[in-house]
């Protein structure tokens, strides 16, 4: 389709544009701030602000890329679609809201990019238009609300300093207390945005688009959003509010490692590891290392859009079919998409001199080398464990062992523009943590820790490894462990019951109490004082005011009576 391609055409050069450009503003430590006036209204003055530095634009050039790309594949992937032109000014209209979020140093501005994120992400949610979807999309808008309240509030809050430009007063923020309120709302909008515990829940659930919009979402727009917005506020967070993020970011590390182990859905695996990568840029956020986050929220970019585009050509293949179950033997049937899901699991495992394994083994030296808990120690190291572990069970499943899949299936027919659009990304899945880290690093980290601590990395990657793969394997004559233990399974696989808790009790008390005041009310006490009875009532007296205006003589006669009888009594 011609759209595809003059949208690809146009945000790869721009990408590369950027690129350079933010090569450029980091050599020479650059900061431009442009101030565009759209209206002067007596006093007031509505000014359009726009920041650029080397981070905004080596951000913007990953989100273009990784755009092109998606748009390039999408041209194959959703071939069959109708409405292809529609499905790529949405993907289009994602982007540019990212953008504006980006370049915003302005909390107006922020809030149009956060609340078009939102808006959009619910379009290609909703985008197959069934009921799975439409409850995905209800889920996805009403979490992400709450972070668009919280960033309103703070739009308010901030009227105290008369003006909206955060990046003037972030260290102000941090030593006034009243104005730390501002810090605590933006650390929940990004809390909603990144789908931390407690509003984990959406992001499973948004697993409903089309996955070359998963792809998207996934690795660089709408999740990454709060990590980069929290990255930009991070010189105004106290100690305690770090110390509140660092707990949180922890435990859904951990939750979303554990319950991916349970999982059979191809995409919602691929969705918690996204969840338990941004508990990791969330929680070294916490202790104080924004630019190991922003490192390591670029790698994964890469690896994770990659890993997204493979499981979509493996879901194509098999048709329709998600379950990771009725899938195997990949490897003699797609080898060359096989290679690149192998490089992007072994990237996100953070196997040595892949580009995951600059960013993350870079995060858990630092970790250890802090003075911290051992439940944050703990928690680090066995989410490690875990990534690895259902990396590898993801392996072991749809790549090697026997074909489980259909015999009628039309596997690995494809006229290759997504294989183009795959192999445009994996360059830069293996090289671009290598570049990254010599380019945003002016000085290198140098960390001397024991060679236990040195290796420990390493020893949690090879646990996982062994322990995937005994997860995996399944035979008739092997006594499945989780169903010995059915209800910690269950509990495990649901995230914790979060999905229940952030749809069953958001709706099953208000819903029982509308049907009590429906009762008790509406068909009750209101149906007989209100219109109902009301008209009974009218009807009545209507009815004796007819028969007074007869003009019968026994009612004159009556009214006489009554009236003799009134002076009588008053006399």
């Amino acid at each position: 389709m011609l759209i595809c391609k003059v949208y690809f055409n146009f945000f790869l050069a721009i990408s590369v544009i950027f690129f350079c450009s933010s090569m450029y503003f980091l050599s020479k430590d650059l900061l431009i701030v442009v101030e565009y006036s759209l209206m002067n209204f007596n006093s007031t003055s509505i000014v359009m602000t726009i920041l650029l530095d080397w981070m905004s634009l080596l951000f913007m050039s990953f989100v273009l890329f990784i755009s092109a790309m998606v748009i390039f594949y999408s041209d194959e992937y959703m071939s069959g679609d109708l409405y292809l032109n529609r499905f790529i000014l949405l993907v289009v209209m994602f982007v540019l809201s990212m953008m504006l979020l980006i370049i915003s140093p302005n909390l107006i501005s922020i809030l149009l990019g956060w609340d078009g994120l939102g808006l959009v992400s619910y379009c290609l949610v909703i985008y197959y238009q069934n009921v799975k979807s439409f409850n995905a999309g209800m889920l996805t808008a009403l979490s992400n609300r709450i972070g668009d309240v919280a960033l309103l509030l703070s739009i308010a809050w901030m009227i105290n300093y008369g003006s909206w430009n955060y990046i003037y007063y972030l260290e102000f923020m941090k030593n006034d207390w009243i104005m730390s309120i501002i810090s605590y709302l933006v650390g929940l909008a990004g809390l909603t945005k990144s789908a931390q515990i407690p509003f984990s829940s959406w992001l499973p659930a948004a697993m409903a688009a089309p996955t070359p919009v998963s792809s998207l979402v996934h690795s660089s727009t709408l999740v990454t959003a709060g990590v980069y917005l929290l990255i930009r506020f991070s010189a105004s967070f106290s100690d305690n509010l770090k110390l509140g993020l660092l707990l949180i970011a922890s435990l859904t590390m951990f939750m979303s490692g554990l319950g991916a182990n349970f999982e059979f859905d191809l995409k919602k695996i691929i969705a918690l590891s996204t969840l338990s990568q941004l508990g990791l840029m969330m929680s070294i956020l916490a202790l104080g290392s924004q630019d190991l986050a922003f490192f390591h929220l670029l790698t994964h970019a890469l690896f994770k859009a990659l890993l997204f585009m493979c499981a979509g050509f493996i879901i194509h293949s098999v048709g329709n079919c998600q379950d990771i179950r009725f899938m195997g033997n990949f490897s003699n049937k797609l080898p060359l998409v096989c290679s690149f899901f192998n490089i992007c699991n072994f990237s996100l495992c953070g196997l040595p001199f892949l580009s995951g394994f600059y960013s993350k083994d870079l995060i858990v030296e630092v970790m250890t080398m802090g003075y911290l808990n051992l439940l944050i120690y703990c928690l680090f190291y066995i989410s490690i464990g875990l990534t690895v572990c259902y990396s590898f069970r993801l392996t072991y499943y749809s790549l090697s062992g026997m074909s489980n899949s259909l015999s009628l299936n039309s596997l690995g027919e494809s006229n290759g523009t997504m294989i183009k659009g795959m192999m445009g990304l994996i360059i830069l899945v293996v090289m671009m943590g290598s570049i990254l880290s010599w380019m945003i690093f002016s000085t290198p980290y140098f960390i001397v820790l024991p060679l236990i601590l040195k290796l420990m990395t390493l020893f949690m990657i090879l646990i996982g490894m062994m322990l995937g793969y005994e997860l995996a394997k399944f035979k008739m004559n092997y006594s499945v462990k989780s169903l010995k233990y059915l209800t910690l399974s269950t509990f495990f696989s649901s995230m914790w019951n979060l999905p229940i808790l952030s749809t069953l009790s958001m709706n099953y008390y208000p819903v029982l109490m509308g049907e009590i005041y429906l009762k008790s009310f509406d068909k009750g006490w209101f149906e007989f004082y209100g219109g109902q009875n009301l008209a009974n009532l009218l009807k009545f007296w209507s009815q004796s005011l007819q028969a007074l205006s007869l003009n019968h003589l026994k009612i004159y006669f009556m009214m006489v009576v009554f009236w003799i009888i009134f002076l009588l009594i008053c006399m």
